[in-house]
Formats: structure tokens, sequence, C-alpha cells
């Protein structure tokens, strides 16, 4: 494919022999086909990824940087010079380079198919519909006008109805494959805006196919009837081919794929080349060629097992390695010489129908999103990510380019109008919606300020069995005499294979899913729940999301059920007795740090020693006396878990000691906060002063050795079941002194709660690091 040889003239390239090279034993190392590819693939990725890391402080997305890194590579910047053009981007290699990028774009749009998710549209609501229509008719009809204004100034083949239709319809429609990517790097993938770009895209990309089957009829219309019949029956047979015969051959996979199992490698191997095969059914068809490899990725069943191991084998290498190839080919296709060189008269009619159809979607998009009653800035914003453009337009631009219905002048126009709608769109995108202002409230859903006989309402995150194990030993303290608990579990899955988040109510709905160790986990779950229906109330959800933004749909459903507290189980494997590990590293330090800045309650961090041999033998069902220790450091946290131990006493096989730190130096910023102190602990003590269950101690200390100190020594003397602290807020800063927080390994249990969960503290079955809400609003 390159549309630098004409249909009507043949020229003959001179051809570079050999595919190795001994650069000591050769004139020139880089005279050999294989070596001059080599090394543009070096230089391509190399310059994309320098782009990419120079325009990271102007928030700009990977596809503006990757696009601008190929306009770089292109004859508008460094390919202007013979001897670099001659040297690196001769024709043969440009020819290469062009078809690997080709494949790139198609590839792409394969995995973007494989990972949407066509059930949205049928959950869709009536103001996704509506703000998709309005963002694409107006578009259309106001496009049309004004290109019928201006065909009398364009040229022969752009102003056909088929060509205008084209670029119309381009500027009208806004696709899902572009969306995705961007959302994910801004992390809006669970935000309400982001989900409701989702649902309108997915619309859209629906109207994109029917346009698409009426632009393939119009370029038939100087045919014969017969021709035009093969063109319809061809279309007909080649959806038939998509979602009846390759969705079958999806379901006989499954069948032969065991539970729980990826895929094998062949099956894999054989999907990847049956993208080939679709996108050249398609573009045999006359359809666009990548329409048959997003084909075949909308056949293929998102999340495990098929569409995440496809994912998760191929994503990688397709998007780091193909992709970029893509982007320097648009780039090389760009003159920017050439552009400049015409008359604007000549740019001008197509400049204007294009921003006409750019213009008349933001504000089509923008007045329906406000008038079904979404907020100024939201709509805003919305109408800002239905309006960015990247890959699809690439494609489209390409080719129209190839087949002559704009020359490169109009081409290198309408792709630096397309990466500046996007360049502009993503910082404005990022300033106007922050994805936690909802969870900024300014009431209090704390513990203290909940009255003893109120419900409290928690949510429990659970990522597996072991986290499973823990929250149950947990609930078997908090066991209340009356029913006055409340608990929402939310088990947490990372999103994977497929590009939609989703929130399942499992009172609402059954869903059933194929994610590694998610059954046992659930059932575990399942099983507790029956045992303690009598004493709370335990609803369950499943949250399938990007590890990045787990924390908004932990906070979502916390301030959807008004909870007041989120629990996060923090599991350590003991390895052995000197060593222990964390498990998913990777995703626990986000997940905690991100909600501890953005609950809109409080949040309990809860540590638990799992033995590697048996790890769910815990007693969490016997009811043998318990042990609880509070730390009460003093401050706004301490208070917090001091009210959540208080709750924890109507269970009568708990037994409470109440440890309290002061300090020996007086501390004047600290005297608002020792005051409210003394009023808690003095009230705390008045409650349960004949309670021979609960202790009360007071020790005063110099300094955060003596404090370290003192908790050790606890921990050697008497075995405790649970300790409880708060984690850091409202803390006399003399009881820390001399400790320091760098050599604290996990900062989000504060420097205290980071010290008793070190294997250098023996004792502990289980300890609750709590923070208190933090308003917001």
């Amino acid at each position: 494919m390159n549309h630098n040889i004409s249909k009507d003239s043949l020229s003959c390239l001179a051809t570079l022999h050999g595919n190795s090279s001994d650069y000591f034993n050769s004139n020139d190392g880089l005279n050999v086909h294989f070596g001059v590819i080599l090394f543009d693939a070096i230089l391509v990725i190399l310059m994309t990824r320098l782009v990419a890391f120079l325009l990271r402080p102007f928030k700009q997305p990977k596809v503006v940087s990757e696009v601008i890194g190929g306009i770089i590579l292109g004859p508008s910047v460094l390919s202007i010079e013979k001897k670099f053009n001659g040297t690196f981007f001769s024709e043969n290699a440009k020819y290469i380079i062009g078809n690997i990028g080709t494949m790139g774009f198609m590839y792409f749009l394969f995995i973007i198919g494989v990972k949407m998710d066509l059930s949205v549209i049928k959950f869709s609501r009536r103001k996704h519909r509506m703000i998709t229509l309005a963002g694409v008719i107006v578009p259309l009809v106001a496009g049309t006008i004004v290109a019928n204004i201006m065909s009398p100034s364009m040229d022969k083949v752009l102003s056909k109805p088929s060509s205008i239709g084209r670029v119309i319809s381009a500027m009208a429609v806004t696709g899902y494959a572009v969306i995705y990517p961007i959302l994910q790097e801004l992390n809006l993938l669970s935000s309400e805006m982001g989900q409701m770009a989702l649902a309108t895209a997915i619309i859209t990309d629906g109207i994109a196919i029917i346009f698409l089957i009426i632009a393939g009829a119009l370029k038939q219309t100087d045919a014969t009837v017969d021709t035009i019949l093969r063109y319809i029956i061809s279309v007909t047979a080649f959806i038939a081919l998509g979602f009846i015969t390759l969705r079958q051959a999806m379901i006989w996979i499954l069948g032969k794929t065991p539970e729980g199992k990826p895929i094998e490698q062949v099956y894999i191997v054989l999907i990847l080349l049956g993208a080939l095969v679709m996108s050249f059914l398609s573009d045999m068809i006359g359809l666009d060629f990548a329409t048959g490899s997003m084909w075949m990725g909308l056949v293929i069943p998102d999340g495990p097992p098929i569409g995440s191991t496809i994912v998760e084998r191929s994503e990688t290498f397709i998007m780091n390695f193909f992709v970029p190839f893509s982007y320097v080919y648009i780039g090389m296709s760009m003159d920017l010489f050439a552009m400049t060189s015409v008359s604007w008269s000549s740019l001008a009619p197509l400049f204007t129908v294009a921003v006409s159809g750019i213009v008349f979607k933001l504000l089509a998009t923008l007045v329906t999103a406000l008038l079904v009653k979404i907020p100024f800035r939201d709509a805003l914003t919305l109408t800002l990510i239905l309006n960015l453009r990247g890959q699809q337009e690439f494609i489209l631009l390409m080719h129209w380019l190839e087949k002559s219905v704009i020359d490169i002048p109009s081409f290198t126009m309408l792709v630096l109008l397309v990466t500046s709608v996007t360049a502009v769109s993503t910082p404005l995108i990022r300033f106007l919606y922050d994805p936690t202002r909802p969870y900024k409230v300014n009431t209090n859903r704390t513990i203290q300020y909940t009255p003893p006989h109120e419900e409290l309402k928690v949510v429990a995150c659970v990522y597996n069995q072991d986290s499973v194990a823990s929250l149950i030993n947990l609930f078997e303290f908090s066991s209340p005499s009356q029913r006055n608990l409340s608990v929402y579990a939310l088990c947490l899955i990372e999103l994977n294979g497929r590009a939609a988040p989703l929130l399942i109510d499992h009172e609402k709905e059954t869903s059933t899913f194929n994610y590694s160790g998610y059954d046992s986990t659930y059932h575990a779950l399942r099983t507790y729940v029956e045992t303690k229906r009598d004493v709370m109330e335990i609803h369950s959800f499943t949250a399938v999301v990007p590890k990045q933004t787990m924390y908004q749909d932990i906070c979502k459903l916390a301030m959807i059920k008004e909870a007041n507290l989120v629990i996060l189980p923090f599991h350590m494997e003991w390895m052995d007795s000197v060593k222990m590990t964390e498990i998913d590293h990777q995703r626990t330090p986000s997940v905690f740090s991100n909600v501890l800045d953005h609950a809109p309650c409080s949040v309990g961090i809860l540590f638990h020693r799992v033995h590697l041999l048996n790890p769910l033998c815990d007693k969490f069902f016997y009811s043998s006396p318990r042990h609880v220790l509070v730390l009460f450091l003093g401050g706004a946290d301490a208070r917090e878990a001091l009210f959540y131990a208080d709750r924890i006493l109507t269970n009568p096989n708990v037994s409470l000691t109440v440890i309290r730190f002061l300090s020996y130096h007086p501390c004047r910023e600290y005297e608002r906060e020792k005051k409210i102190d003394n009023g808690v602990i003095t009230s705390f003590r008045e409650r349960n002063g004949r309670n021979k269950r609960v202790v009360c101690r007071d020790v005063v200390m110099k300094n955060g050795e003596e404090t370290l100190a003192t908790i050790q020594a606890f921990g050697n003397d008497v075995h405790f079941d649970l300790w409880i602290l708060g984690r850091q807020k409202g803390i006399n800063p003399f009881l820390l002194e001399g400790l320091s927080s760098d050599w604290c390994e996990h900062l989000e249990l504060g420097v205290i709660g980071d010290y008793i969960t070190s294997m250098d503290f023996d004792g502990t079955t289980s300890i609750l690091v709590v923070q208190q809400q933090t308003l917001r609003g």
C-alpha cells in the first residue's frame, strides 16, 4: 500500500540486496534492507518515546505524542534532509514501514474490538441515546448544508456526494477506539463521565458501521445492478461470517478450555490469523480493511478466558511495537511544505466543512447534555470527551489519500486538525473534571458521630480468599448482641480483557465470572453470610475495574450506601520465620493511598497474618475469649479507633485494654487535641467503669524510642488477638520524636502501624489501623 506509486505509471525502484551485514567488513552496514529496517525500528520507537516524555508536563495523550514523533521523522522535519531521508527512509524502507504501520492500526482495532462489551448498548439509558443521536445527526445535517455551499469551490473528486459524505460522517462520529485509550490514560474509565462516554461511543460505533455500508453503496452508484447486488450479498455474507460462524467457533473454544485456565496457544495463533483474514475479506468486498479486524475482535467474548488471554499475550507487543510504526507512516505521508506551498483557496472548502462538523458536534452534544440535566461542568467534560479524535480518523484519512479522495496538502491539514482537537481537549478534560469530586462531603460519616444504637455501615473490600478470612475474623470480634451492623462486601477484580468496568449488585442481578479465584472467594463470603443473617446484614457486590481506578468504585459504593467505615485488608504471606512478602504488591499501595485520600468516610486498614500452610485456619468461628488492645496516641484517628473498639464491647466474649500514651513534654500546638482526647477518654471510662472486661492505663513517654519500646513490651508480655490504633492524624509529635517516615515500608499504615506489622514484632493476629474521615466539602 504505497500512495506514492500512481496507477498510470510504474516506477522501478533500486533494490538493496542481502539480509545481513558485517559493519567492519563492508563500506556501510546500513546499505542493506535488514539493517535499515532494524535501525528504523529502533529510531521509530525511541523517537515516539522521547516525544511522549517531553510532552508529559503538558498532559498530552499518547496518540498526540506519537503523531508528533511521526511528523518529526517525516519529510516535514528530519527527512527533508536528502541524505538522512535516503539513508534511513528510502522508498523500500517507507514501503515496509507503511505496511507495518497498516498492520499496527489493524491489530490496534482488533484489540479494542476484543475489549468492547456490546451488552452496554442493551443497558444504555435514554439520555445516552439522546446525546448520541444529537451528536451525530446535527453535525451531519449542518455539515451537509455547509458542504453544499462550499462544493463549487471543491475539486471534482472531493465534491462528489460519496466524498462529502465521508468527510462529514468522519467529523460527526467519534469512535470507541479513540475514546477508550485516552480515558484509560486519564484514569476516568470508572468515573461517571467516563462510563457515560463509553456507552455513548458504542452506540455511535453502531451508527458508524451503518454509515460505512451506505458509503460503500454510494461508491456503486455508477455501477450496474449486478455490481450493487454483489456488494449487498458480500456485505451480508461478511456480517454473517462474523456473528454466526466465528461466534460459534469462539463458543466451541470456550467448551474446550478447562474452567479457570487460559486458552491454548494454538487458538490464540488462529484468532490472530483470523484478524488478518477478516481484514483481507473486508478490503476485498469494498469496506475498509480496519473494519474486518475490529469485526473479528467484536465476535470474541470479552474477559476471561479468551479475551483476557489474547490481550495479555499480544497487547504489549502490538501497542508498543506495531502502533508506533502506524504514526510514523502518517508522519511520512504528511508534508507541511507541500501544504504551505498551495493556495489557501484550495484548502479552505475542506477545512470549513471539517471544522463545521466538529463545532456543530460540540454544540449539539453540550446542549443535549444540559437538557438531560447534566451539570454544566460535567456536560462540558462529556462534550470534550466525545469530540476526541485519533486512530479511527487517521485510518480514514490514509484510506482517502490512497483512493485519491484527498491529496497530500489536504491530508496534512486534516491530520493537523484532528491532532490539534485532541491536544487541546485532553488538558481541558483534566482541568474540568475531577473524578473524586462526588466523594467530597461536608457531613460527618464517622464511627465517632454515629450513635451506638444506630446501624454502623461498613464497606468491606475483598481481593481473594485470604482477605475473606481476615474480614471474617474482624467481624467475629464485632458480632453484636443486637442487629446494628450492615456490611457491604465489595469483591474487587482487576479488569482484564475487556474495556468497560462493571459494578454488580448481586441482590439485583446474577452474573458469572471466569476470573481466576473468583468463585472460591465469592462462595467463601456467601457461606459466612448465611451463618450471620441473625446478627448482621451483609450485601454482596463485585467490581471489575482497572487497578488504577479501584479506589473510585470503593469510594462510590461508600458514598451511595452512606457508609461510616471502609475496611481494606492488607495481607502478608508468612514465607518463613524471618521474611514476609506482600501479596498483590503492585495493586495495594495505590488502592490504599487513594482510598485514604478520597474516601467519603473513615477508613480502616486491616492487617492479618495468614500462615501459608493453612491460610484459612483462623479461629473466627470459635466462641473463646478474645483480647483486644487499643493504642491511644491521641488525635482524631485515635479517637475513631477507640469508638470502634467501644462498639466491639457489645460482644460479651471480648475483653478490651486501652493504653493511652501521654507525652512528658508539653506541646502548645497539641493542647486543643489533648482537651478533646481528655473528654473522649473520660466519657469512655465513665461508660465502662464497672465493666470488668475493660482495662484503661496511661503511660508517659519522652520520645519515639520509648513509645516503640513500650509497644514492644505489651506485645511480648500479653497475647492480643486484635490491635486497634489511629493512623497518624493529631498524634503528639513528641511521641514520635526520632522516628522518621523514611524507614517506613508501608506509609499507608502510618509510622506506628508500619512498625507493629513488621516482622520484628511477635504475637499479633490482626491489626486495624484507623483513619477518621477528613471533611472536604
